[in-house]
């Protein structure tokens, strides 16, 4: 048999490896659309909310709501004059501080109703009582506790925060598929065991969802908080700027940076969602 030249050969295996290649490649070039379009896509919807915010402005012909440009010039002052990094740090140490003790008692504390029945009749009313009552309202009983200081916007948070937790963490175990537990208890698990290998990880996934839902309220509840029971902060920010000449674009500058920060903060606590305890509970995304 003869055998091809290599002048003949090289360019046959190109065309083979090409095509090999290019389902790859293909694939490869599919597999980077989703990354790709998590960038692209909230650019394009951020700018069209700028662009439709600077012309509703310029349509109104008022000057009571600041421009886009404005709110920017804004931000640039308070970084300028020291103010935004106080502002940012003083409303974050005194969310960290209720939210800590929030997640501290709260999952626990769940996980012990959701495990106990006789826990969860005894105190299930008395938090169903108390869940519903706005963490604003607490404000003048925080006050008259805790007076004008840190103290009292940790109250509030912690609040806000724990009432969330303690019901997805019940519900959590509640919801748990027996099927775990009958497995478990065919391998002879200790109580302690149970809890630590089973109870623990199939409740995780859950956990976790109600403690991004608690952080998003107790964002909203220091913002709240700081424009009444103390002088700084953000929400100290937006009320004081409103009140010394009316300065709105201040105002809506304290707005963005609280949205951002919230949304900083949703993504780090999405980040847990990605370790393996606790991402099988969630499917493929």
């Amino acid at each position: 048999m003869k055998l091809p030249s290599p002048g003949t050969l090289l360019p046959r295996l190109r065309r083979r490896n090409a095509k090999r290649r290019g389902p790859e490649g293909e694939a490869a070039r599919k597999a980077s659309w989703p990354s790709l379009a998590s960038v692209l896509l909230p650019l394009l919807v951020a700018t069209a909310f700028l662009l439709s915010w600077e012309g509703a402005v310029r349509l109104s012909g008022s000057d009571l709501f600041p421009r886009p440009i404005e709110v920017a010039g804004g931000i640039v002052e308070l970084v300028e004059k020291g103010l935004l990094f106080k502002y940012i740090v003083a409303s974050l140490f005194r969310v960290t501080w209720g939210f800590f003790l929030a997640v501290l008692l709260g999952v626990p504390f769940g996980l012990l109703l959701g495990w106990f029945g006789w826990a969860f009749k005894a105190f299930n009313p008395m938090i169903q009582v108390l869940r519903p009552i706005s963490p604003i309202a607490w404000i003048p009983v925080a006050i008259l506790w805790f007076g004008v200081s840190d103290a009292a916007p940790v109250f509030l948070i912690f609040l806000a925060s724990v009432f969330p937790i303690t019901v997805s963490a019940t519900a959590a175990v509640q919801n748990m598929q027996l099927v775990y537990l009958r497995a478990a208890r065919n391998f002879g698990l200790t109580r302690m065991q149970l809890f630590r290998r089973v109870i623990l990880p199939a409740t995780l996934p859950q956990i976790i969802t109600g403690v991004r839902i608690a952080l998003g309220v107790a964002w909203l509840v220091v913002v709240a908080a700081e424009m009444i029971a103390v002088n700084s902060g953000l929400g100290f920010l937006i009320i004081d700027a409103r009140n010394a000449g009316k300065r709105y674009d201040l105002v809506v500058a304290g707005m963005v940076m609280i949205g951002l920060i919230g949304l900083v903060l949703d993504l780090l606590v999405r980040r847990l969602e990605h370790f393996e305890e606790v991402s099988w509970g969630y499917g493929n995304r």
